[in-house]
């Protein structure tokens, strides 16, 4: 079943002109509105043959003759950026061979060592027959990488050997790039940090927001009432005072009796919060029925990050999914860093039942959780596990979900399941559930049946 479109001009941007705003109607586009920063440079990458200049010690990139194609780019100074993956023509290709790069830090001057790049990334995308896979615009990619803030790259991309006897040498894709995104400086601080801003201690008085674009205010608007227009964050409640809010924003849809499970809503960093430059998304939301199961990922983008760079990583990550890959949006629904801090991902509202591109196959009446890292032998923060729960605590409760269930879901086409058929499986799942795929790594999928236990809990179930 496909999404439906909320257009910018719809509901979200009608939430916008009815509020009683503290500026004229033209203040939004005089006030010289804030644009994030951030850039992308997209260099092609050309055929490496033997050469005597070339830099030696690459494990497994032979370039002998003969031997598997090879594509990159030698060692070179570039304009700073911080993250880096590979794109290519045909999303429908698949690059079957090793991916790795190196990077010159800014601060130090100091070469990395070679790092491997996550080759298999397409199942993080929106499903088959989606409208957003058929813009036109979709690529192939890589899994991004974190890599600092650098100023020189190196890269090399080998395909797949063959065997004398029983198969040829993989051919690498078309069109390859490298990608290299910077992700700008955080945004100064404006507007609300989502607290009651109202002069009774509600928010019931006038939201004076300057310097946000339509954009941003169309983005802002999706998660009214839960945060005035243009807060930095949706503050924490307590499981009474959620139950009561969801309640609220159900506008009748909900009650008490019909909703006891919702679990305490957890912090979450809006959009504005974390800087994202809503200009490069398309406009307006897609939306599905319900959210009837929540998928585990990880970003599989490093963990070489601190806390206070998770903004970054996700404007790096948010940049690379809309002007690398060609997605409509952030493909996530949330993201959570090594710290436990929740973010609003995909842009639509952090309470309904947005369209994510997360887990293909099965994005259609589910959410995405984005764990920021690579887990595949590195065991997540504790922190991070428990923010999962939370989270999943809350948004299952307001659809009425019992995280240790199961539900069915329909495939919408995959490598596990062929399009249509019915899968039962948990509604707290990883992305492996799904999909063919190592996603969310071995280390946090072995956690989910903890997860499960603990978002039950906080939702009061017995």
């Amino acid at each position: 079943m496909r999404g439906f479109l909320a257009s910018s001009i719809g509901v979200a941007t009608a939430a916008v002109l009815a509020l009683p705003l503290a500026f004229p109607a033209a203040a939004l586009a005089e006030s010289a509105p804030i644009t994030p920063a951030g850039s992308t440079q997209s260099l092609p990458l050309v055929p490496l043959g033997p050469a005597a200049t070339r830099t030696p010690g690459v494990p497994g990139m032979s370039a002998s003759p003969g031997l598997p194609e090879t594509q990159g780019l030698t060692a070179r100074e570039v304009k700073t950026f911080s993250l880096v993956g590979v794109v290519w023509d045909d999303i429908t290709t698949q690059l079957h061979g090793r991916v790795q790069v190196r990077t010159r830090s800014a601060k130090t001057a100091a070469w990395s060592g070679w790092q491997d790049v996550e080759t298999h990334n397409s199942e993080h995308a929106a499903d088959p027959d989606a409208v957003e896979r058929g813009s036109g615009r979709v690529r192939g990619a890589t899994a991004p990488l974190w890599v600092g803030e650098s100023d020189g790259v190196e890269v090399r991309v080998q395909a797949e050997p063959g065997t004398s006897s029983s198969r040829a040498a993989a051919r690498l894709p078309t069109g390859m790039r490298i990608e290299l995104v910077d992700p700008g400086a955080e945004t100064p601080p404006t507007g609300s940090d989502g607290k009651n801003s109202g002069p009774d201690g509600d928010d019931k008085g006038e939201v004076a927001v300057p310097g946000m674009t339509m954009e941003m205010a169309e983005s802002s608007a999706a998660n009214i009432p839960h945060a005035a227009l243009g807060a930095n964050e949706i503050t924490e409640l307590n499981k009474a005072d959620s139950t009561a809010d969801a309640i609220f924003a159900s506008d009748g849809e909900l009650t008490a009796a019909a909703a006891p499970f919702i679990g305490p809503r957890p912090r979450i960093v809006t959009r504005k919060g974390w800087g994202a430059d809503e200009s490069l998304r398309e406009s307006g939301f897609v939306y599905t029925n319900t959210v009837k199961a929540a998928f585990v990922h990880h970003s599989a983008s490093g963990n070489n990050y601190a806390c206070k760079d998770a903004p970054a990583v996700l404007r790096s990550l948010y940049r690379y999914h809309v002007v690398s890959s060609g997605w409509r949006d952030f493909g996530y629904n949330f993201a959570v860093d090594k710290c436990g801090t929740v973010y609003e991902g995909r842009a639509g509202g952090v309470s309904k039942a947005v369209l994510g591109a997360h887990t293909m196959g099965f994005n259609t009446n589910s959410m995405g959780v984005a764990v920021l890292g690579t887990y595949t032998s590195t065991a997540p923060p504790a922190a991070a596990v428990d923010a999962v729960a939370r989270l999943t605590a809350w948004k299952l409760g307001l659809f009425g979900r019992d995280p240790r269930a199961k539900t069915t879901l329909t495939s919408g086409g995959g490598n596990r399941y062929p399009k249509g058929q019915s899968v039962s499986m948990n509604i707290i799942s990883g992305h492996r559930d799904g999909f063919a795929t190592a996603c969310p790594g071995a280390k946090l999928y072995g956690k989910l049946p903890d997860t499960r236990t603990s978002s039950a809990k906080l939702q009061g179930r017995p």
